[in-house]
């Protein structure tokens, strides 16, 4: 299997092998719990790929808030997880159309300045200049 390509993106701090994404449990899906925020497209692409109903999606998997939707979680304990994270396989289970946030995670306004925060939330970063 080729080795996935490590990524880096102008004005982080910080590199991010997506590989290492088959060795974490998830981090970034499961933890404290947190908002993924889907738009209308994403809404419909979930729904299509799960092969439900938008109503249904809404009903069973979202949540509103405010004037968004995001993608319900499941409490265990003091845990939040993703209600779309497969714990047994260690994967997304909507991974081909998962939502923009998840796509674009750990390149986030949030940790443009937190660079410690992301190599310590996820095993994929490693800081510029600690390599």
């Amino acid at each position: 299997m080729p080795r996935e390509r490590v990524i880096q993106r102008q004005g982080f701090a910080f590199t991010f092998d997506p590989g290492a994404c088959r060795r974490c449990q998830g981090r970034c899906c499961n933890g404290e719990s947190g908002t993924i925020f889907v738009n209308r497209s994403e809404i419909r692409a979930i729904s299509k790929f799960l092969g439900i109903g938008i109503s249904e999606l809404m009903e069973e998997y979202l949540v509103k808030v405010s004037h968004k939707f995001s993608i319900r979680e499941i409490r265990t304990n003091t845990n939040y997880a993703c209600i779309f994270y497969e714990k047994e396989k260690n994967r997304c289970s909507i991974y081909p159309v998962r939502p923009h946030q998840c796509r674009t995670f750990p390149f986030w306004g949030y940790f443009r300045d937190r660079p410690q925060e992301a190599a310590r939330e996820c095993p994929g970063v490693s800081l510029l200049g600690s390599e």
